[in-house]
């Protein structure tokens, strides 16, 4: 699978966020619903990965928003927001989300962040989600950001250690599968 920076306004992808837009409003209260559209995914502050097949064919996407930069000295208290994190159906269970993941917590290394968070839903329908989160190394966590508690959301965070070092995330990284996909 290669996984790249790309972006939120192809047509494939359109679809797949829309895809995801309808699943979570048929699975959480309107005002639970903080998945983004693909128009808002291209604000500044989000980096916006796919995953493709080597023909081309979508598989999944995944984001990152910046809600406070890291430092490139000194104090690193950067934080991230993993955002929009989507599986194809056809590509279940075959390790795209891990791979999605791996490249987004690479990037928020890179970047010196010293956490990335995310919400995620609290019905069973997020569960493979949460799973997916909780087995790399994410933990339950209280609102962050702008969101107020919410019985619907389930918020988890992952603390990242201040000198690790970093490979560079960007287009034409191979990922390896494994892992199931969350949606």
């Amino acid at each position: 699978m290669n996984i790249a920076i790309d972006s939120p306004a192809r047509d494939d992808v359109r679809r797949l966020l829309d895809e995801h837009l309808t699943d979570m409003f048929a699975t959480s209260p309107a005002e639970s619903v903080h998945a983004l559209d693909h128009s808002a995914l291209l604000a500044p502050a989000i980096t916006f990965w796919t995953a493709r097949g080597d023909d081309g064919t979508l598989l999944g996407c995944g984001a990152l928003n910046e809600l406070e930069p890291g430092t490139e000295q000194g104090h690193e208290q950067g934080h991230g927001e993993i955002k929009s994190m989507r599986t194809a159906l056809q590509a279940r269970g075959k390790g795209v989300a891990s791979a999605l993941l791996e490249t987004v917590l690479t990037e928020a290394r890179r970047r010196r962040y010293t956490r990335v968070s995310l919400e995620t839903g609290s019905q069973d329908y997020f569960a493979a989600a949460r799973r997916l989160y909780a087995r790399h190394g994410f933990a339950e966590c209280g609102p962050f950001g702008d969101y107020t508690h919410d019985p619907h959301s389930v918020f988890m965070t992952l603390e990242l250690p201040a000198h690790r070092p970093a490979q560079q995330a960007g287009t034409g990284h191979r990922a390896a599968a494994a892992g199931p996909a969350a949606s």
